[in-house]
């Protein structure tokens, strides 16, 4: 197990340093000069500086070092904590992602709630309902949800819930209220997946020799589906919740637009506009060390779940 964990926290030390370099170099390959981009949005025009304030402006920045020389300064700064200064913002990334984050955290947590909730509920429904044409209706809506625009979801619950009925705000990060429409509409694509995958799961192992046995004792066909059917069909789920937790925060960038949500995936959006390589940079370290951090927790449950899976490597 030691030697198997030092494995895993390699591999994520190489998939944060993977995230960031990419972005790093992709970000650089943008058209369009940041520090120009940054006072056009402060109303000014960069030919009003003089060649001394320019040449400040751009030391301060950064914006002075070579692309190689660039990069390394802020990985080094990274490693050591410091995420840097925000150049359109001109604070702290730190400090602004302390205040964006509880709001995406809220979003997400919630969406990846609903999205369990949903998919487990519609699936573990399906399986167990046995008129055909109910049936066949309720398995469809798994795909009907995977197909359709998270951006659509969220116009049309506005629409919906906001507008019509005056249930919820259509816009704004305030209190609870606000948070039931952004995170419905980021739960369904995932709760979606949840469900087709739980429904194939379901029907390879209804058949199984331990199924049968379980029906033999006289257990009704709910007891064996929640004791028996929902355990070992939900393995594969648990992988695929990993996974879509970067789904989850890719979402998060659309439905906090849409809803007008301060949250860190409306930053990162407005910092890929201004062309703010150190937030957008902070955002996916911080991204990807989630993601990896889930998925590591994923992989050491599957021996809590399924004894038979060990994390002995393979002999070839």
């Amino acid at each position: 197990m030691k030697r198997y964990l030092l494995s895993r926290i390699g591999q994520a030390a190489l998939v944060l340093w993977g995230a960031y370099s990419i972005t790093y170099f992709i970000l650089y390959l943008l058209p369009g000069d940041p520090l120009s981009i940054m006072l056009s949005g402060a109303g000014q025009e960069i030919a009003s500086l003089s060649p001394e304030q320019l040449a400040q402006a751009r030391h301060y920045y950064g914006l002075d070092q070579g692309v190689l020389q660039r990069y390394l300064s802020l990985l080094w700064g990274v490693l050591h904590g410091d995420l840097g200064q925000s150049m359109s913002l001109n604070r702290p990334v730190t400090a602004i992602l302390a205040e964006r984050l509880p709001q995406t955290l809220a979003l997400a947590g919630s969406a990846i709630l609903l999205s369990l909730l949903g998919g487990i509920g519609l699936a573990y429904v399906v399986a167990y309902v046995r008129w055909l044409p109910l049936k066949t209706l309720l398995a469809r809506l798994p795909s009907f949800g995977v197909a359709v625009p998270v951006f659509w979801t969220g116009l049309l619950l506005i629409q919906i819930f906001a507008f019509s009925l005056g249930w919820f705000p259509a816009t704004g990060s305030q209190g609870f209220s606000s948070l039931v429409l952004p995170a419905v509409t980021l739960a369904i694509p995932s709760a979606a997946v949840y469900a087709q995958v739980l429904l194939r799961g379901f029907q390879e192992v209804w058949h199984e020799p331990y199924i049968v046995t379980a029906f033999a004792k006289g257990l009704s066909r709910a007891q064996v589906q929640a004791r028996h059917g929902l355990r070992n069909a939900a393995l594969p789920l648990l992988t695929l919740v990993g996974l879509q937790i970067g789904n989850t925060v890719s979402g998060a960038v659309i439905v906090e637009t849409i809803f007008a949500r301060n949250g860190v995936g409306r930053l990162v959006q407005e910092a890929v506009l201004r062309q703010d390589f150190p937030v957008v940079l902070a955002v996916v370290a911080v991204s990807a060390a989630a993601f990896v951090l889930i998925n590591l927790l994923v992989d050491l449950l599957y021996p809590v779940l399924d004894p038979r899976i060990t994390h002995t490597p393979e002999v070839s």
